[in-house]
């Protein structure tokens, strides 16, 4: 492993601690929760395949 992997890994940890205490901080329940996810992933994907459809 190179040590720039190193570095992107440690990034996005980091990333991950910061997005996962910030949803700790709206103290939502679980079920609320993912939904809320499960929306947002609904959203990037259909955004991702209208664009993957209509780029030539």
């Amino acid at each position: 492993m190179r040590q720039v992997d190193s570095l992107q890994i440690v990034y996005l940890l980091g990333c991950l601690v910061l997005v996962g205490s910030a949803l700790g901080a709206y103290r939502l329940k679980w079920r609320s929760g993912l939904v809320m996810a499960l929306a947002w992933v609904a959203i990037f994907a259909i955004v991702f395949l209208f664009i993957d459809l209509v780029k030539p």
